[in-house]
């Protein structure tokens, strides 16, 4: 069935809903580039401004999926199960969890995405590692799964071409912000690798995409409707972003900590989002009688990780890129650290070499921020509080001024805020 463009266009300009039809058809046709980007722009635009009820998200989200394959892999003996986050600052949890999840009994086929802007990205961090490969065909992905039981590499290029084309889109015309096109857009891509369940990390604070409470809750409630209707089980965790995640923030850094949970050790942040994420994982993958917690205090799960970064031609032995600058940043008086925001840590990093402003940008291995202090803790004047690291001084002074406000020194104490926000279930 062909309908107009135009029409579809106004139908939700007008505050409509758009038919199962006119949805398969005008996804099917941008994606086959018979629908300009200026049109799919105006749709989008009418989509951010109206909104879409549950039906029309859903099957939004299905014609994605049905714009590429469906990854098929084989039973690999073990149940299937993947994690999501929006993104934040130093959220390098996917690292110590895949290999957490496998330990435990599970198979994790994490397919994930580089970094833009203040959000690293995960295969950047693990591109960190001498010899680390992102990229598999589906016959190397089905094999690790089956031999070591977790892999983290790049999405193919067949899953969801659609969403592929209106990510770009929506990035240059102001509606990267609509519920309904960000929940698709990830559960497309999700549903598409044929994972068997799915834990959504939904970050809500300064450094996460979304601000505010409410409204991560509606994106997180949203996603798990999708995963309902598609019959995907899915669970979502809201949790905080207002503070970065533990001490790194960068690529290698991110790594080197990470390697730290994984041997029992590591900030206490990053072990309980970790813990909390392997725990609903299992309850989904229906593995109730192991523990993650004692397992990854145990030290078990970094023999796992060993075999994944090994298994894609990385060398976890090797040592890991070192910046040739180094720069701390120091409290201009004694107090207690009232404020480490984690937009500004963020923000700083990028500017250091650590983010890209574009997808074709390159990044730096070794750039990052190190937090020596949390908020809450004392501090003396001239005590260093961050170290900026980057192979290129010049770009300090930016991520000075990017940390200028939200680094604060004051003289009451502040609690962490609460790391776990909720959890929701369909």
């Amino acid at each position: 069935m062909t309908f107009s463009a135009v029409d579809v266009i106004t139908t939700k300009r007008d505050g409509g809903r758009l038919s199962d039809d006119q949805i398969d058809w005008v996804i099917g046709a941008y994606t086959a580039g018979d629908v300009a980007h200026e049109q799919m722009a105006a749709l989008a635009m009418a989509v951010l401004l109206n909104g879409m009820d549950p039906d029309e998200i859903a099957r939004w989200t299905q014609a994605m999926i049905d714009s590429g394959e469906v990854l098929a892999l084989p039973d690999v003996g073990r149940p299937l199960v993947d994690k999501h986050s929006t993104g934040g600052v130093g959220d390098k949890i996917t690292l110590p969890l895949a290999p957490l999840v496998a330990a435990c009994g599970a198979a994790v086929p994490q397919l994930s995405g580089r970094g833009l802007g203040h959000t690293g990205g995960t295969l950047d961090k693990l591109e960190s590692i001498p010899g680390w490969r992102a990229s598999l065909s589906t016959e190397e992905i089905a094999a690790q799964l089956a031999d070591i039981g977790a892999v983290i590499c790049a999405t193919t290029p067949t899953l969801a071409p659609a969403d592929r084309k209106l990510y770009a889109l929506r990035d240059v015309t102001g509606t990267v912000e609509s519920i309904p096109l960000i929940a698709s857009s990830i559960m497309s891509k999700k549903i598409a690798e044929g994972t068997g369940g799915l834990v959504l990390d939904v970050k809500v604070g300064s450094g996460a995409f979304m601000k505010s409470e409410d409204r991560a809750r509606e994106l997180a409630e949203t996603m798990v409707r999708i995963g309902a209707a598609h019959g995907l089980a899915t669970t979502a965790l809201l949790t905080d972003m207002s503070v970065p995640l533990g001490r790194a923030v960068g690529n290698a850094l991110e790594v080197a900590e990470s390697v730290e949970v994984l041997r029992g050790g590591g900030p206490a942040d990053v072990v309980e989002l970790t813990v909390a994420l392997a725990r609903e994982m299992l309850a989904l993958a229906g593995i109730t009688d192991v523990d993650p917690a004692e397992v990854l205090a145990s030290g078990a799960a970094y023999p796992v990780w060993e075999r994944m970064i090994a298994a894609q031609g990385g060398d976890p032995s090797a040592p890991l890129p070192v910046a040739s600058h180094v720069e701390p940043v120091v409290a201009d008086r004694s107090g207690v650290l009232t404020r480490l925001d984690a937009l500004a840590v963020g923000v700083a990093a990028w500017r250091l070499g650590a983010g890209r402003a574009r997808k074709e940008d390159a990044v730096q291995a070794a750039a990052g921020v190190r937090l020596l202090v949390e908020p809450g803790e004392p501090v003396e004047a001239g005590q260093p509080l961050l170290e900026l690291h980057t192979d290129t001084p010049g770009a300090v002074a930016g991520a000075r001024a990017a940390l200028a406000d939200g680094v604060v020194v004051g003289d009451e104490p502040v609690a962490r805020p609460t790391l776990l926000k909720d959890t929701i279930r369909p």
